[in-house]
């Protein structure tokens, strides 16, 4: 990690735990209005919706849309499918923003407060600002800077992101490491001169999650966790 001023960091699932965070909303939701549904389902398909939602934005069929507006179109989709009748308009757009009030992982805190200590860190993430801010004040994530993907106008992979943020540090590629628990993000990071940095989140997609459970290539470093990362990285 010779020079690295900065560290990126992919945030659903990598920072923040997603599933386990949005099936206890939605389930204690369903609980509060009296409707018996498949949350854990619908979650995983809601889940299931946010690559293609945004490939439909780079290919052009949406014009620009944030990651929220795309969560809450899938989700109105998703709600027919799985026969979940009177939600309103507001109970849609309550849900929706359970994405902003996601629980960290127990490492992610402590182990941020200690890179911040050395390291410029900043979420990467395909989530706008808007709720990058409203997450980082809910699970008190002590970002120095929010990297959302409307300051760029481009979803990750997308090389602009990964580039953009850099050039807003006022940093090169290399000096900054883009840490994340999925190996595709990882090298498309790498790909665009990054430094990069895995560990795991076995659970993510639940008890029977296949992928990314272990790194798949030579990444700069390979940690445990975000408290291991701050040790291998001198913090």
């Amino acid at each position: 990690m010779h020079g690295v001023k900065a560290i990126l960091f992919d945030t659903f699932g990598t920072v923040v735990d997603w599933r386990a965070s949005l099936i206890d909303a939605l389930t204690g939701f369903g609980a509060a209005r009296g409707i018996a549904a498949d949350w854990t389902g619908l979650v995983d398909a809601w889940r299931g919706a946010y690559v293609p939602s945004m490939d439909r934005v780079r290919r052009g069929e949406l014009p620009w849309t944030i990651l929220d507006d795309l969560h809450r179109a899938s989700l109105e989709r998703l709600v027919a499918e799985f026969g979940i009748a009177g939600l309103s308009a507001a109970d849609l757009d309550h849900l929706t923003l359970g994405w902003h009030r996601l629980r960290p992982w127990p490492d992610s805190v402590p182990g941020l407060t200690r890179l911040k200590a050395r390291y410029v860190i900043a979420p990467l993430s395909n989530g706008n600002v808007a709720l990058l801010v409203n997450l980082a004040k809910q699970a008190s994530l002590p970002w120095d800077m929010v990297c959302g993907a409307d300051l760029f106008r481009h979803y990750k992979p997308d090389p602009e992101t990964y580039l953009c943020a850099a050039r807003l540090l006022g940093l090169a590629p290399g000096e900054v490491t883009m840490a994340a628990a999925h190996n595709g993000d990882l090298q498309a990071a790498r790909t665009c001169g990054l430094q990069v940095a895995f560990f795991p989140r076995p659970t993510e997609y639940g008890p029977h999650q296949a992928r990314d459970v272990a790194a798949d290539s030579d990444w700069t470093v390979v940690a445990a966790d975000i408290e291991d990362l701050a040790t291998r990285m001198g913090a």
